[in-house]
C-alpha cells in the first residue's frame, strides 16, 4: 500500500510542480504586493507594509466603475446565456435530420476570433457619418430614434457589451449541454411517454435534474468568465475603457499595470485580489445552492 502511495505521488509530482509554479507562488506573490506601500518599480522597493492599496483601490472611481460595468454583465449575461442555450440545445436534441449541420453553425461564433466578433458587432451597432448602423435600420423600421450604441449613452453601450457577450460564450455552451441531453438514459422519456406526461414536466422533473451538474458546470465557469471580461470591452470600445465607462475589473488591473496610468503594481495586485474574494465567495455560495438542485 505504502509503495502505491509512493507511486501515486510520483505521477502527480510534474502536475504539482506545475500548479505550484504557475499557480500558487504567483498568486502568494501578488498577496505580499498587494501590501507593500508605495512601491517603486524601477528600484522593487516600498515604504511600508498596510492596507492603504486596498482603501485606495476601493475609492478609485475608476475601480468603482469597472466593478459596476462586471456585476452588470455578470448579472445579465450568465443566466442569460444558460437559459439560452438550454433552450437551443433542447431543440437540436429534438431534431434528426441536419442536426450536425446546425450543431456546426451554433459551434461557429467559438472558434472565431473575439476581436474580429466585436469588429463585426461594431460595425452593426456603430454609427458613421454614411449610416447609423444595420442596429439602427431595424429600430427605425418600428418608429426608434437612432442610437448611437458604441459612442453613446452608457445603457446604450452596456447593451451592445451583453449582446456581444452572450453571442460570444452561447456556442460553448450548446456544445456542452447537448452531449448533456444526449447522455440521458432514453427510458426516463419512454415511461413518462407511457404515463402521458406533459412536455413541459418531463423536462423540468427529468430532463433538468438528469443535467443539473452540466448546467451548475457552466454557472460555475460563466460566472468565472464574466468576472474576468476584458477582450469583449476592448473588441467593442478600444483600448481607452475608462475614456468610454466600459472598463471592467481585469481591464483596471491592466491598466494599472500597463496602461496609461500604469507602472502601479501593489494597485493592480490589490484590485486583482478583491477579484479573486469577489470570485471565491460567489463559487462557494453557488458550491452551497448546488447541494439542494444539483443531482449527481
Amino acid at each position: 500500500m505504502k509503495k502505491n502511495n509512493a507511486k501515486a505521488w510520483l505521477y502527480l509530482l510534474p502536475a504539482i510542480l506545475f500548479l505550484g509554479a504557475f499557480m500558487v507562488y504567483p498568486l502568494i506573490d501578488v498577496l505580499i504586493y498587494s501590501f507593500e506601500e508605495g512601491f517603486n518599480f524601477a528600484s522593487q522597493s516600498f515604504v511600508g507594509v498596510g492596507t492603504d492599496n486596498y482603501s485606495y483601490v476601493l475609492q478609485d472611481p475608476y475601480f468603482l466603475q469597472a466593478l459596476k460595468n462586471t456585476f452588470i454583465l455578470v448579472i445579465i449575461t450568465v443566466p442569460l446565456s444558460t437559459g439560452l442555450s438550454l433552450l437551443i440545445s433542447a431543440g437540436l436534441a429534438s431534431i434528426r435530420k441536419l442536426r450536425e449541420l446546425f450543431q456546426t453553425v451554433y459551434f461557429l461564433p467559438y472558434v472565431t476570433n473575439t476581436l474580429a466578433v466585436g469588429l463585426v458587432f461594431m460595425i452593426l451597432f456603430k454609427q458613421t457619418p454614411y449610416s447609423d448602423g444595420l442596429a439602427n435600420l431595424v429600430l427605425g423600421v418600428f418608429g426608434i430614434e437612432p442610437v448611437d450604441f458604441i459612442g453613446g449613452p452608457y445603457w446604450a453601450k452596456m447593451l451592445v457589451m451583453c449582446i456581444y457577450t452572450v453571442w460570444v460564450v452561447m456556442p460553448f455552451k450548446i456544445l456542452i449541454l447537448t452531449g448533456a441531453l444526449a447522455s440521458v438514459d432514453r427510458s426516463y422519456y419512454q415511461a413518462a411517454q407511457v404515463d402521458g406526461t406533459p412536455k413541459w414536466r418531463v423536462f423540468t422533473k427529468i430532463t433538468l435534474p438528469m443535467i443539473s451538474p452540466t448546467v451548475f458546470y457552466l454557472i460555475i465557469t460563466g460566472f468565472i468568465g464574466a468576472f474576468k471580461a476584458y477582450s469583449d470591452a476592448v473588441a467593442l470600445f478600444g483600448t481607452d475603457l475608462n475614456a468610454a465607462g466600459m472598463n471592467t475589473i481585469v481591464g483596471y488591473i491592466y491598466d494599472m499595470l500597463y496602461g496609461n496610468a500604469g507602472g502601479y503594481p501593489s494597485y493592480a495586485s490589490a484590485a486583482a485580489i478583491i477579484l479573486f474574494a469577489i470570485v471565491l465567495t460567489i463559487t462557494c455560495i453557488n458550491l452551497l445552492v448546488s447541494k439542494k438542485h444539483v443531482h449527481y
